[in-house]
């Protein structure tokens, strides 16, 4: 009987680490499967969206400079509707990734939604058209936002022509 009772005690002190050991290893790999999904959905949703941008090539939006008066009145309320749809994903990628304190895979994701950001950051019809395009939107995000077009202005402002 004592010999019961001294393995219940090793079981205890060995299978109760163990099994909290295991727990917080599964709880990890989730978050990390689930940070995976949400991703995925996001760049599925940045993919949709250049699909967009392709169907309404008249807008020249990959074009870096075509000035407002080349476009009518129709093809910037069009423009003005695809840089709000891509400010409102920029956005939804900011509250889903976006941590001061994320892991290393995370802060990877998190850096190259920034870069998609800063890419049309440097376009100055995207940020004159920021001020309204941040109206309601998330305050973390529109601080953020801002910083990084202020950079990219001025980084431009230093670049060379």
């Amino acid at each position: 009987m004592i010999w019961l009772e001294a393995l219940s005690y090793l079981v205890t002190i060995l299978g109760l680490p163990f099994a909290l050991g295991v727990f917080l290893f599964e709880q990890r790999r989730r978050r990390e499967v689930e940070e995976d999904g949400l991703h995925r959905m996001l760049s599925a949703e940045y993919d949709n969206f250049l699909r967009l941008l392709l169907e309404h090539a008249d807008l020249s939006v990959f074009r870096r400079s075509r000035p407002d008066r080349e476009l009518d009145e129709e093809q910037i309320e069009r423009r003005q509707i695809l840089f709000t749809l891509l400010i409102a994903l920029f956005e939804k990628a900011y509250i889903i990734l976006y941590d001061e304190r994320m892991r290393d895979e995370t802060r990877r994701l998190w850096l190259s939604w920034e870069d998609d950001m800063r890419e049309w950051l440097r376009r100055d019809d995207f940020r004159r058209a920021l001020p309204k395009l941040l109206v309601g939107e998330d305050d973390r995000f529109s601080v953020h936002i801002r910083r990084l077009a202020e950079e990219e202005g001025a980084h431009r402002a230093s670049t060379p022509a």
